[in-house]
């Protein structure tokens, strides 16, 4: 780790009970906040018609893309499970109340990382 990374600069995230469509929006909104393992507009696909889909993402918190972060619209609330390090997470926290409602279901802390559990709507 160099001495410009000092902590853990990147976060995990899973959504779960949503629509591939509102999958999609909630990516695209954070893909336009960081950088990211997902292609801003890669659509997410269903994989099988019975059981549910989780749709997985990380992202870099270091620095970010600024003015395209804004509130943004969903069909139906959206389930997250965000996994990082303090800093990260107090980071991305703020930036998911730029863009949502965020409800917060539960937390979990470790040693160096912290669990997020949180509901997403419309702001």
């Amino acid at each position: 780790m160099d001495s410009e990374r000092a902590h853990p600069q990147s976060v995990s995230v899973e959504l779960s009970g949503c629509s591939k469509e509102d999958a999609r929006v909630v990516f695209d909104a954070l893909c336009a906040c960081y950088d990211s393992d997902r292609c801003a507009g890669e659509a997410p696909r269903d994989f099988d018609e019975v059981r549910p889909t989780v749709w997985l993402g990380t992202f870099d918190v270091a620095g970010t893309h600024g003015a395209e972060c804004g509130p943004t619209r969903l069909g139906a609330s959206v389930t997250a499970d965000v996994q990082g390090g303090y800093w990260a997470i107090d980071r991305f926290r703020t930036t998911l109340d730029s863009l949502f409602t965020v409800q917060d279901l539960c937390t979990a802390s470790g040693d160096q990382e912290r669990e997020l559990h949180v509901r997403l709507e419309t702001r």
